[in-house]
């Protein structure tokens, strides 16, 4: 399969070492906030797993299926060309069930996907009420192997270790990488749950392979990309906030609906204007109101 446009354009923006600051990347899971990413600047959205699980109502543990998540990605390609990235999680744990989400999630517009080593049903890397296990590498590189033989060049493929987050060491988590990029992945992100920021510092000292790094830096949100960028990594993903953030004004709005009987626009509940709203599917749409 030849590669589109975004899938190029993605592929040689990982590669290129011209500027230390990382390519970033927002959590989309509707085109309302894959419009506002590119209105801020972000260079690629990234579609995922508890985003799309939590706005179905689903646990996120590996209860999607391909077609959840290749509805986002065709609304997420009628308001922009940025580049999506589309978290596949395990991929269904097997070889032939990552095969045809790649095939399917192609076929939709994604530019990536990223595949994690998590055992099969995973669950979410911060949960406390559940903990992750860790597919065999074997498995993994054979799902990247047979990624590689449905789509060739037409998708990059991002291995993301979950040996960390799984109590492994530091040492564990690169050697893992290392046999995935051996096995065709283009980028490696080793995922990291610690506050401190220490640990993710300590990834990127410790790589030392040409194949670009990615973090996605949820739990340590103090460390800049500017900062994470300078340390090596080529793409930073703000996987969920954009998500969060909209909870956080709905609830805002609702309890002051619940206090006051209104609605009305508050420095604690702000709207965005009726017009706004018209403009994600219609950039020219005007509102009377």
């Amino acid at each position: 399969m030849s590669a589109p446009r975004a899938v190029v354009r993605l592929r040689e923006s990982l590669a290129s070492t011209a500027s230390a600051q990382p390519l970033l990347a927002a959590g989309a899971v509707n085109a309302m906030a894959a419009r506002l990413a590119v209105e801020e600047g972000f260079d690629a959205l990234w579609v995922s797993g508890l985003e799309v699980s939590a706005s179905l109502g689903l646990p996120d543990a590996n209860v999607l299926g391909v077609r959840d998540l290749a509805d986002v990605v065709t609304a997420l390609g009628r308001v922009t060309g940025h580049p999506v990235i589309v978290d596949v999680d395990n991929g269904g744990g097997t070889v032939e069930g990552v095969a045809r989400i790649a095939a399917d999630l192609f076929r939709a517009g994604a530019a990536a996907i990223c595949l994690e080593d998590s055992a099969y049903p995973k669950c979410n890397s911060f949960a406390e009420h559940s903990s992750q296990g860790l597919a065999a590498e074997e498995l993994v590189v054979r799902q990247i192997r047979r990624v590689r033989q449905i789509v060739g060049g037409g998708l990059v493929v991002v291995s993301r270790t979950e040996a960390l987050i799984a109590g492994a060491s530091l040492k564990s988590a690169v050697e893992r990488s290392a046999r995935f990029v051996e096995a065709g992945a283009e980028a490696v992100l080793i995922h990291s749950k610690d506050q401190t920021g220490r640990q993710p510092l300590e990834v990127a000292a410790q790589w030392r392979h040409a194949i670009p790094l990615v973090t996605v830096p949820t739990a340590f949100p103090q460390l800049t990309a500017t900062e994470l960028g300078e340390a090596g990594y080529r793409l930073c993903i703000y996987a969920n906030q954009f998500s969060r953030a909209a909870l956080a004004g709905m609830r805002a709005a609702a309890r002051q609906f619940t206090r006051e009987g209104t609605f009305r626009p508050s420095a604690e509940a702000p709207l965005a204007a009726v017009g706004d709203l018209l403009r994600i599917g219609e950039p020219g749409a005007l509102s009377c109101i």
